[in-house]
This record gives C-alpha cells, sequence and structure tokens, in this order.
C-alpha cells in the first residue's frame, strides 16, 4: 500500500513511461505526461488523485469508502481520491497507466505501441 507522494511519485517513476516530467504548478511537486497533470497528491486531501468518470466514482465509493473518497475542490474535474495508506499498488500502475494512455496524442501512441509490443 501507497502511504505518501515520495511512494507514488517512485510507483509511477518505476513504470519507466516516457514523455514523464516533474513540474512545480502552485509550488507542489507533480508529474506530468505529454504535459498534462497525470501524478501527484491531493494538497487539500491525504491521498491521491485519479480519473474517474462520475459513474466510476459512485461505484468506488459505494464498493470501498474507507479508500476511495471525494472533496469538492477535485469532484468537478472528475478525480477520485485514494486514501493514504489504502492505495493498492497493483490498482495504481494500472491506473497511472491508462492515464498516460490516456494523456497521449494518438499519433504518437500509435508509433509507440508498434515499437513496444508488450508495453
Amino acid at each position: 500500500m501507497i502511504r505518501d507522494w515520495p511512494e507514488l511519485k517512485a510507483l509511477a517513476l518505476s513504470l519507466n513511461l516516457p514523455e514523464v516530467k516533474t513540474a512545480h504548478p502552485w509550488g507542489h511537486e507533480v508529474l506530468k505526461a505529454h504535459g498534462r497533470m497525470w501524478c501527484y497528491w491531493a494538497a487539500l486531501a491525504d491521498g491521491a488523485p485519479f480519473k474517474a468518470g462520475p459513474e466510476e466514482r459512485e461505484m468506488l465509493i459505494a464498493a470501498d469508502p474507507d479508500t476511495f473518497f471525494l472533496h469538492p475542490h477535485y469532484t468537478p474535474h472528475g478525480l477520485i481520491l485514494v486514501r493514504a495508506g489504502r492505495i493498492d499498488t497493483g490498482w495504481a500502475k494500472a491506473r497511472l497507466t491508462r492515464q498516460w494512455r490516456d494523456a497521449a496524442a494518438k499519433r504518437w501512441l500509435k508509433a509507440w505501441d508498434a515499437a513496444h509490443p508488450q508495453a
């Protein structure tokens, strides 16, 4: 289980995905993928935000409210928060990979997939 930003950042970087850069918007360290916010720690809540649509957010919160929650600041941005110490490593890896792929331009991703068939 991931407990804090250093652990989440280490996990994200261990995926060795290209086009990932460190940035410091609003004075907080984040990782951007393809120029977009990708992986960071919620400044207003003790947890990590991940992209999720309204139906998925409802399902996750209903299934495990001790792990998943919302904060008013992040709700309009299509994010679900995962509490510190309850972030499953496998779930986070899969989610980060999907979000990295979603941030990539389709043309770039097509070339990446052709060059990395098992990635």
